[in-house]
């Protein structure tokens, strides 16, 4: 019993040790680099693809990383990533994903319009090139299927 106790306390501090390192690595201040990710979920619903009704269950979520520092972005993408169920009956027509910007009045200034994909995919994923905005403000995702948009994520751009 002695022994198993004392295992059981080296594993939770060895946990705890792992969980501290990751804490002081992830959210340590450091450089003026910076990056986010989030994630919006994309409610249910359905579509016609040729004719034929899709529905796209609960359990997807529109996913946008931004990296860089200041107004720098030097990498940005986003797509689509499903769970459970979702992941495996879940596929997207008709889709696009398009990179807009907006001024800290929230006034939109530009708008990458990605290319729309007629085949279906799972995991759809669009990246955005590397650019220096000209006003802080947000950065946003949009995630449009057959033309309806279907979730935005959004990140704030600031000093």
């Amino acid at each position: 019993m002695f022994t198993l106790q004392k295992w059981v306390r080296g594993a939770l501090t060895g946990a705890s040790t792992v969980v501290l390192v990751a804490a002081v690595t992830l959210g340590a201040p450091g450089t003026a680099h910076a990056s986010a990710t989030g994630s919006s979920p994309i409610g249910t619903f359905d579509y016609d693809v040729r004719g034929m009704g899709v529905r796209v269950p609960t359990g997807c979520f529109l996913t946008h990383t931004i990296k860089g520092s200041g107004k720098r972005i030097t990498r940005e993408f986003a797509g689509v990533d499903c769970a459970g169920l979702a992941a495996t009956f879940s596929k997207f027509c008709n889709w696009r994903i398009d990179f807009s910007y907006a001024d800290t009045d929230n006034k939109s200034y530009r708008t990458s319009r990605g290319s729309t994909h007629p085949e279906c995919k799972g995991a759809p994923l669009r990246h955005a090139r590397p650019q220096t905005l000209p006003a802080y403000g947000k950065a946003c995702a949009k995630f449009f299927v057959n033309g309806k948009l279907r979730a935005v994520q959004c990140h704030f751009v600031t000093r």
